[in-house]
C-alpha cells in the first residue's frame, strides 16, 4: 500500500501565531458557537459525531486534517510519532506559524481521513504514537472518535491544545497519554496575543482540568520580547505553580509561517532571558525547559 501524499505544517511550538485577515470560523470570541449553520457545513460528515469516548461506536468517516508530519521525535516526549494538524482555529495569535490552518474550510494541504488511517496502518510497529495538533483540535466534535480510532490501531495519543474549549478537553483527556498546553500570556491579558476579549478564561479552566486528570503534561509559552516581558513570564510561571503545575517550558519564536511582519523584524535568536529570571522560573517547577 502506498502512503498518501503528506504535507507538513509546523508543530514545534504550537503556541505560535500572528496578525492576519480575521476569519473566526464558526465560533464567537468567547469560544461559544456563533453560527450553527456554519459549523454544520464544516462538520457534516466530517467529525461531527459526539466527542465522548463513551459514545456509541459509530465509525468516523471524515475528520478535518489540514496536514500531516509522518515522523517526529520532539512533539510527543519519549515517543516516535506522527503529527496530525487539524484544520481551523478561532483565535488569531500574533506569532502563529500555522496561520494557513486558521480557516475552518479545507486547505489545499488537506489529507482525507481514510488516507490518514491508511498511512498509520503502514506505520504500525514503527511509530509509538500520534499527535493531534492544529489549528485547535478541540474545536472539532469528532476529536474523541478520531483519537479512539488511532488508539484502536495500537498507537498512543498526544494532544497539543490552547485549552480554549475546556468541555471538549475534559471529554477527550481519558484518551490522551500526554497533553501539551500553550499558555499564551498571563490569563487576564490573553487578548493582546489572541485578539479575542476574555480569551484567557477557558485556558485557565483547562489548565486545572489537565492537572486534576493525572495525565502526563507540559505547559509551554512562546517568548517574544515584543509580546511578553520577563515579568510577564514570571507571572505566568507563578500562576501555573500555584495551580500545582510541575512542568513548564519556554520556547523561542520562529518566524517561518508567521504572517506578522513586525514580529519577524523585531525577533531575536533564542529565548532572551536574564539569568535571574531563568533561575526564578526554574525554582518554581520540577522540570523547566528552554527550547531555542
Amino acid at each position: 500500500m502506498n502512503a498518501p501524499t503528506l504535507s507538513s505544517p509546523s508543530s514545534a511550538g504550537k503556541a505560535s501565531a500572528s496578525k492576519h485577515r480575521l476569519e473566526t470560523g464558526p465560533f464567537d470570541g468567547s469560544c461559544r458557537l456563533r453560527d450553527s449553520s456554519v459549523l454544520a457545513r464544516h462538520s457534516a460528515g466530517c467529525g461531527a459525531e459526539e466527542n465522548s469516548p463513551s459514545a456509541s461506536p459509530v465509525k468516523l468517516t471524515c475528520f478535518p486534517v489540514g496536514g500531516l508530519t509522518p515522523f517526529t521525535t520532539v512533539d510527543f516526549p519519549g515517543r516516535l510519532a506522527a503529527v496530525l494538524y487539524t484544520q481551523g482555529c478561532a483565535w488569531r495569535c500574533r506569532y502563529c506559524h500555522n496561520a494557513h490552518l486558521w480557516p475552518f474550510e479545507p486547505a489545499a494541504s488537506a489529507v482525507p481521513w481514510e488516507k490518514v488511517l491508511d498511512f498509520l496502518d503502514t506505520r504500525k510497529g514503527f511509530l509509538d504514537g500520534v499527535v493531534f495538533c492544529g489549528g485547535e483540535p478541540t474545536a472539532h466534535a469528532g476529536l474523541g472518535r478520531a483519537m479512539g480510532a488511532v488508539k484502536a490501531m495500537g498507537f498512543e495519543v498526544a494532544l497539543h491544545t490552547t485549552g480554549m474549549y475546556p468541555e471538549r478537553l475534559e471529554a477527550v483527556i481519558p484518551l490522551c497519554d500526554w497533553v501539551g498546553m500553550d499558555v499564551k500570556s498571563p490569563f487576564d491579558r490573553y487578548e493582546a496575543i489572541t485578539g479575542v476579549a476574555r480569551s484567557g478564561e477557558n485556558p485557565q479552566k483547562s489548565a486545572r482540568l489537565i492537572l486534576q486528570s493525572g495525565v502526563a503534561y507540559e505547559f509551554r509559552t512562546t517568548a517574544h520580547p515584543d509580546l511578553l516581558s520577563e515579568s510577564d513570564l514570571l507571572e505566568i510561571g507563578a500562576a501555573l505553580s500555584r495551580m500545582g503545575a510541575r512542568h513548564f517550558a519556554l520556547q523561542a519564536f520562529h518566524a517561518e509561517g508567521c504572517v506578522d511582519d513586525s514580529l519577524k523584524r523585531s525577533a531575536r535568536p533564542g529565548v532572551p532571558l536574564s539569568a535571574e529570571t531563568r533561575s526564578a522560573l526554574a525554582s518554581l517547577f520540577s522540570t523547566f525547559t528552554i527550547r531555542h
